[in-house]
């Protein structure tokens, strides 16, 4: 039985309301009627009901724009709604996405009492009579209705910009995009982004106070001072003191958390900002994820997977961009290509584990080497390359040493934990008229065979023979 719960049925059509009000009491409900949706609507704000059953389609008033007042109105956000209409999937789409507890067809008795049962049940919703009557319902009722379509609308908004995120591909991207149009939609001192895996954090701010914004945003989102920020800073942001705590939000994709947004609200804050920061967090998740998910498949078909450098495709597209511009600008360019002695005599003696690591050692040593404009690649087996931008001779003989020195100077254990003695051959090739890639690097070769040749473990550059030093062409005097 129902147990007296109350029940408000909205039916344009006398003599149907009237046999299945009379129905609903056989059942035990206590049902009140109404012809008109306005009228059943200020009766249901006014005193929440048990239930409320409802044709999908009314004048005036549809049951899809009454059941999503109900869901946006605090007092009604939990009174199941059943609607009921012809026999259509389009319209059980309608009212599942409208937020009804269930669709019936009209005239299934049956169906409607025990999808009532079932949703008074499952809701357990308490009657409070503490709504008062509204003046001028329909009117008051038309601008409910109206400003939770703005509402809904201008999310839909929202959601539909962020959710075009997810065509940009890097992180760094994504969030200067979103920095762009959340600035456009509310105002803040800083926003920031942080990501788990892999570990990237972003801030914008506004560049007049950038130190104390990063500290709030490393407190907000728990980041030890060492974790590097990604930094965009414009006059979007505002400069202004901070006046509340930080609103930090997660953001979800499926079940899982993938990251955290933050924001400093400007001055006191816009309760809408809260609700357009959920927004945010809630669509953000997606288009996150595809961005992330491009980055790493980049880096995987560029990125050689047992030492974290670039392979040989990357470098060559690499040295091939390096070369155009020192051309162009009419700056040195050298390349080292280095060789692993003895390589093959470790992995015999030491195992394929040991050589592995081995080569994983090096490409590390080669990166904290290298400066920020250098490239570093592995070339093929126990071969690397490193492009130094700008260098001319002298300057590569010193890398080269340096590097030679390192490598000498480097521990690496073996799986007895002895250690394994580590020593490159490097040959130079410096960037002359009417290069290509390939010619450059087979004179690197060239030298690095001639290292080999002379002893291992040193340095050996490739003879000239037509340099550019700045705008000039150098001849060595043996060649006139």
């Amino acid at each position: 039985m129902s147990s007296g719960h109350s029940i408000i049925l909205i039916d344009p059509e006398d003599q149907t309301r009237d046999v299945l009000i009379q129905r609903l009491r056989m059942q035990g409900y206590k049902a009140t009627g109404f012809a008109g949706a306005v009228e059943g609507a200020n009766a249901i704000l006014s005193s929440p009901p048990s239930a409320v059953i409802a044709d999908l389609w009314m004048t005036g008033i549809s049951g899809v724009q009454l059941t999503r007042l109900l869901r946006a109105e605090p007092g009604t956000e939990r009174v199941p709604v059943v609607l009921r209409g012809p026999d259509s999937p389009r319209n059980r789409f309608w009212s599942e996405r409208a937020g009804a507890a269930a669709y019936v067809v009209k005239g299934r008795m049956g169906d409607l009492v025990r999808a009532l049962g079932r949703s008074v049940i499952d809701s357990a919703t308490e009657e409070e009579g503490f709504f008062t009557q509204l003046q001028d319902a329909e009117s008051a009722i038309r601008d409910r209705i109206a400003a939770y379509l703005d509402t809904a609308l201008f999310e839909s908004v929202l959601a539909s910009e962020v959710r075009a995120l997810s065509t940009c591909g890097a992180f760094d991207r994504l969030f200067d995009l979103l920095t762009q149009f959340v600035s456009q939609v509310m105002s803040y001192r800083w926003l920031a982004l942080s990501v788990s895996r892999p570990s990237q954090v972003a801030l914008h701010a506004h560049p007049a106070a950038r130190g104390e914004c990063e500290r709030e945003a490393r407190q907000a989102l728990d980041l030890p001072v060492e974790t590097p920020i990604l930094r965009i800073e414009d006059e979007d942001a505002s400069a202004d003191p901070a006046a509340a705590q930080p609103l930090v939000r997660p953001v979800e994709f499926g079940q899982e958390i993938v990251a955290h947004i933050a924001l400093s609200q400007k001055g006191v804050g816009d309760h809408q900002d809260v609700r357009i920061l959920d927004v945010v967090a809630r669509e953000l998740g997606g288009p996150l994820r595809m961005a992330l998910l491009v980055e790493e498949t980049q880096r995987a078909a560029t990125t050689d997977p047992l030492t974290g450098i670039m392979n040989r495709r990357a470098l060559l597209a690499a040295l091939d961009v390096e070369q155009a511009r020192s051309e162009r600008h009419g700056y040195p360019m050298s390349l080292l290509l280095l060789d692993v002695d003895h390589f093959k005599l470790i992995n015999d003696e030491r195992g394929h584990a040991t050589g592995d690591q081995v080569l994983a050692a090096l490409g590390q040593l080669l990166t904290r080497q290298a400066r920020k404009t250098d490239i570093v690649g592995r070339w093929g087996g126990e071969e690397f390359v490193v492009v130094l931008s700008g260098a001319p001779e002298s300057g590569a003989r010193i890398a080269a040493e340096r590097i030679r020195s390192a490598v000498e100077r480097m521990s690496v254990s073996d799986v007895k934990r002895q250690r394994v003695p580590v020593t490159v051959s490097i040959g130079i090739a410096c960037l002359e008229v009417n290069d290509n890639a390939e010619v450059l690097i087979d004179r690197a070769d060239r030298a690095m065979y001639q290292a080999k040749a002379s002893g291992r473990n040193r340095v050996v550059v490739s003879p000239t023979v037509l340099r550019r030093t700045g705008t000039e062409i150098e001849i060595p005097r043996e060649l006139l």
